[in-house]
C-alpha cells in the first residue's frame, strides 16, 4: 500500500506564500489523479485542487488564481504552491488519491498576523 506524507505547512502572514509537498512511498503514477483537500476547525473537509495523470488541473473557486498544483512523477511528489494567503486559508491540508482511497496525515497551515 502506497503511503502519502504531506510537509511544508506552517505559520505565515496574510499575503504570504507556502509550498506544500506530498511525497508518495511508491510510484505516484499508479495513483491516478491527485487531490489536495483542506479542513478548517469545526468544518467539513473541502476540495482544493486536482491534477490528473496527464497534468490537467482544476481548482476550487476560493483558491483559483492563487494556488497552483503540480506533480513530479519522477520524484513521486505532488506540490501545492499557495500565494496571496488569507486567514480563511487556515486549515489542515491533506493530499489524497481518491481512486486508491489513500490519504496523507495532513499538514497544518495557519495564516495570521
Amino acid at each position: 500500500q502506497v503511503q502519502l506524507a504531506e510537509s511544508g505547512g506552517g505559520l505565515v502572514q496574510p499575503g504570504g506564500s507556502l509550498r506544500l509537498s506530498c511525497a508518495a512511498s511508491g510510484s505516484i503514477s499508479s495513483l491516478g489523479a491527485m487531490d489536495w483537500y483542506r479542513q478548517a476547525p469545526g468544518k467539513q473537509r473541502d476540495f482544493v485542487a486536482r491534477i490528473s495523470i496527464t497534468g490537467t488541473t482544476m481548482y476550487a473557486d476560493s483558491v483559483k488564481g492563487r494556488f497552483t498544483i503540480s506533480r513530479d512523477n519522477a520524484k513521486n511528489t505532488v506540490f501545492l504552491q499557495m500565494n496571496s494567503l488569507k486567514p480563511d486559508d487556515t486549515a489542515v491540508y491533506y493530499c489524497t488519491s481518491l481512486p486508491r482511497g489513500i490519504w496523507g496525515q495532513g499538514t497544518q497551515v495557519t495564516v495570521s498576523s
